[in-house]
């Protein structure tokens, strides 16, 4: 019998939030993360299964946990090195009962950070760390990451099969590391951490402009980081980056949905508690530093300057124009190239940042990237240009994967066209 359609669409729901976790608690049993997805992918059967038959559970997350988790110790019970895994795992399966759904919410974030230092180790390279964790951790699918990515989804396949066999056969530990270790696989996990936050705040694709879940897991594993390494500066300045975005959240779309643009925002409803939280994460990444600040820090930075200003006339643009400079000439990127065109246009005026755009338009990695037309179509529109702001819009809608924003672009091209 096919799934009522009101079933699949909360086992769709609920696995796309929860796979993340289900991987992760199974991976702890069974160190294995390929394996642990299998296993994770066997409860969504087991769900499909199950639940257009007998209901969805009333914890559906939980249900997955247990049967999942079930699943893998009956994996471990039938391997030749049970007596070995039994050891590691550090109790008696046979007789000890399995939890309906763990007893300490904190178990369930200990798993993920285990998960994301283990997909982010450097026996992998940095580009397959990145799209192995958004899979796992993030629930992403492989043409969401290469959305993120602004590469071909078989690449990025591949690099998510090849990733999981070379951690199976390099043995490598489920597992926080520590010491030096530790420290050099931290640039690669606040990377992978920015990007699923990212995901969360503006979907790439679907037809929700957020996904909050991925927001509150990537705000939560940077504030464990940030706890674990307290003296390191840019773990600091993530998690205040990450706060300044996610004060933002209730203000960023209407009540049907719709994108409303930061010049739109009622920031009245900006979180002031987020807020901060932020400020003072930037104060402990400020007092940590050593140096020159580190790439997070100069966006929380420039996220703070948008914090501090109560209304959209009010931001201090040519700063963040600076920072942004900053920001180019330690992590040159043609998006954050974009970004500083943006500022410098509301500094000195869109014909300044339209010189910028269009210097841009030869770069590869923004061919397909929606952002660019979208804010040339903007910077056209201020200098009176409506029937080329309309085009620009309207290629901005064709290339957007996101259905809101598509609707945000083609709207904003009916009224050029007014």
């Amino acid at each position: 019998m096919e799934p009522q359609p009101t079933a699949a669409h909360a086992i769709e729901t609920v696995f796309r939030l929860e796979s993340p976790r289900v991987v992760a608690g199974v991976a702890r049993i069974v160190r294995d993360v390929g394996i642990a997805e299998e296993l994770a992918q066997d409860a969504l059967v087991a769900a499909l299964e199950r639940w257009p038959r007998d209901g969805v559970p009333d914890n559906p997350g939980a249900w997955l946990m247990a049967t999942a988790r079930h699943r893998a110790v009956d994996l471990v019970r039938r391997r030749e090195t049970y007596a070995r895994k039994l050891a590691e795992i550090g109790r008696d399966l046979g007789t000890t009962a399995l939890p309906e759904e763990p007893a300490d919410p904190d178990d369930i974030d200990d798993d993920l950070l285990r998960l994301v230092f283990t997909t982010c180790h450097p026996v992998l390279s940095p580009e397959a760390r990145t799209a192995l964790t958004l899979r796992l951790l993030g629930g992403l699918s492989t043409a969401e990451i290469a959305r993120a990515h602004l590469v071909p989804e078989p690449t990025i396949a591949q690099r998510i099969v090849r990733a999981k066999r070379t951690l199976a056969t390099r043995n490598v530990a489920f597992e926080v590391p520590y010491g030096p270790d530790r420290e050099a696989r931290l640039g690669s996990v606040l990377d992978v951490i920015y990007l699923i936050f990212n995901e969360g705040y503006a979907a790439t694709a679907g037809d929700d402009l957020l996904r909050p879940g991925l927001c509150e897991d990537a705000l939560r594993l940077a504030r464990v980081l940030s706890s674990l390494m307290p003296k390191e500066p840019e773990v600091h300045g993530l998690t205040s980056f990450l706060e300044f975005q996610a004060s933002r959240t209730a203000a960023r779309t209407g009540p049907d949905g719709t994108p409303v643009l930061l010049r739109d925002q009622n920031r009245r409803r900006w979180n002031r508690m987020l807020i901060a939280r932020g400020i003072r994460a930037l104060d402990r990444a400020d007092a940590t530093a050593t140096g020159a600040p580190g790439p997070y820090a100069l966006q929380a930075a420039i996220a703070a300057c948008h914090a501090h200003a109560y209304s959209y006339e009010e931001t201090d643009w040519r700063t963040i124009a600076t920072l942004y400079g900053l920001l180019a000439a330690r992590s040159p990127s043609p998006v954050v190239e974009l970004n500083r065109a943006v500022a410098v246009s509301m500094a000195e005026g869109p014909a300044a940042g339209l010189e910028l755009v269009d210097a841009l338009a030869a770069e590869p990695a923004l061919r397909d990237y929606h952002l660019l037309p979208s804010v040339r179509g903007d910077l056209l529109a201020r200098l009176g240009r409506a029937a080329e702001a309309r085009e620009e819009f309207v290629r901005a809608a064709s290339l957007a994967r996101n259905e809101k924003e598509r609707e945000l672009l083609l709207g904003r091209a009916a009224e050029c066209a007014s």
